[in-house]
């Protein structure tokens, strides 16, 4: 039961369908778990589901119509193919794996209309 607890708090990105954001936007500056998503995503994303997740010849739009939390962790982790479309999993690559949710806070916020296009602005506390 302590285990489900500190999971519950620990994956942020869960709260979006109980009316929580995955991701905090301040005076157009982003917390640095969001501006951690973006680094995450255009590392390893972009390739295939294009600049800021509006998708591309390879891959789909990833704000048109976001997955649901946990079906996007096994997307991303696990990988998903449908047709002749595959998506290989990043279960065992340490620049992903850990910052699923990371990324998932970001791509909801560009789905939210909250973040443009383009590099965040980190809120660094200053």
């Amino acid at each position: 039961m302590l285990a489900a607890a500190w999971f519950a708090n620990a994956c942020p990105c869960d709260a979006v369908e109980g009316g929580a954001r995955p991701y905090t936007i301040v005076e157009g500056k982003v917390d640095r778990h969001t501006y951690n998503g973006y680094r995450r995503y255009n590392s390893a994303c972009n390739h295939c589901h294009g600049p800021d997740g509006a998708g591309s010849s390879f891959g789909p739009s990833l704000i048109a119509s976001p997955l649901p939390p946990d079906a996007f962790r096994a997307a991303v982790l696990y990988g998903r193919g449908e047709g002749t479309s595959v998506m290989n999993g990043f279960a065992d690559d340490p620049n992903i794996a850990p910052y699923v949710d990371d990324i998932y806070g970001y791509l909801q916020a560009r789905a939210d209309g909250a973040l443009g296009r383009n590099r965040p602005v980190l809120n660094d506390g200053r």
